[in-house]
Order: C-alpha cells, then structure tokens, then sequence
C-alpha cells in the first residue's frame, strides 16, 4: 500500500525533465546544482528530486539507483516509469488498474483523504501523477523470466571406458532453481559456472 506525496507545481514539465535524466549520464549524486545545471533553477523545480526518491530512481540521499541507470535505455524507459508508478502510486492502482483522464476526481479524492491534503493541493498531487503517467506505458510486457519455482533440468551422463563397455554407466539429473531476475547476467553467470564445473 502505498501512495506518493511528492508533488510539484512545474507537473507540465516533467516530461521535459525525465527526457533529460533519460539522454544524459546518471551522477555520482543528484544535487540542486545538477538541477539548475540541467535548465530547472525556479524553487518549483526542487520537489523534482523528492518525486525522483519516492518513484525509487534516487536513495534517500540522492545517489541514482539501478532504476535510474535502467531508465536510460530508451527502448525501456516507458516500461520503467510504468513499474515506478504502480509501486510509488500503488492505491491508486487497486482502484483502477489503468487510470484514465475520466478518473482525474475519484484519483484526486484519493489523494485528498488519504493524505488530508487541502482542495488545491490534492488537485496539483493528481497533476503530477498524470504527468508521470504519461510518461509510462502500462501495457508493456516484460520478456518472461524464469519463476521462483521453475526448475531447469540439465542431463549429464558419465561415459565409462571401452574396457569397461559392459559395466553400467552412470547417470546424473541435475536440477537447478534458478531466481527471478530481469538481469540476464545473472542466468549468464549461473550456466557459465556449470559449463566449467560440470562439463
């Protein structure tokens, strides 16, 4: 459960804003210098970083995470942003799986009563989230991984020499539980390691 509190008043520019966290190198640590750096030097424009923590693309002291680094990828970004939404904005999600421009009053309600926020101030949170909603593509499928449970089987068999031809051979089934990861270095690793051990 959850539901972000970031907002700001400069929402028209977010777009902008992702486009250029999107096109440039991710920092050592994002400061309110790299912020006027980048163009955004209004007051309004520093709850850009409080919104940047809360979606996860930032730790609490400002250092970019693997989302961030993640997001860089064009061919991803949307499939990115959507992930950080529903995890930031995740109440509003269980009301409406895909919020559209008809739900701008139940969603601003939401964010009326569950952060007691003023009229004004839940209107310019529900802004921001369809700021960042455009930015996202709900419907993106993310090439399937291997599940938790999933067990892959790798048959080895021990060939006996010749001299031996009427001795049984032996006969080994190995399985192996491999995680949940996007991360296709981690499989990469994982099979590497059993060629060199195994074969």
């Amino acid at each position: 459960m959850a539901l972000s509190s970031s907002y700001t008043l400069a929402f028209a520019k977010l777009g902008e804003f992702f486009g250029k966290i999107r096109d440039g190198q991710a920092p050592d640590q994002f400061s309110t210098q790299l912020l006027k750096d980048l163009g955004y030097k209004s007051n309004n424009h520093r709850a850009y970083i409080p919104i940047l923590k809360s979606l996860g693309f930032l730790t609490s002291d400002g250092k970019p995470t693997s989302r961030y680094i993640d997001y860089r990828d064009h061919s991803r970004s949307k499939e990115i942003m959507a992930d950080a939404i529903k995890e930031a904005y995740s109440d509003i999600f269980l009301i409406k799986e895909h919020p559209s421009a008809s739900d701008k009053a139940t969603i601003e309600g939401k964010f009326k009563s569950f952060h007691n926020a003023s009229d004004n101030v839940s209107k310019i949170m529900t802004n921001t989230f369809y700021a960042l909603l455009a930015l996202a593509d709900l419907n993106s499928k993310t090439p399937p991984t291997a599940n938790k449970n999933e067990t892959t089987n790798i048959e080895t068999e021990v060939v006996t020499p010749a001299s031996f031809n009427q001795a049984p051979g032996l006969h080994y089934n190995i399985q192996v539980h491999l995680p949940a990861t996007k991360d296709i270095e981690v499989y990469n690793a994982i099979f590497k390691s059993l060629r060199e051990h195994l074969f």
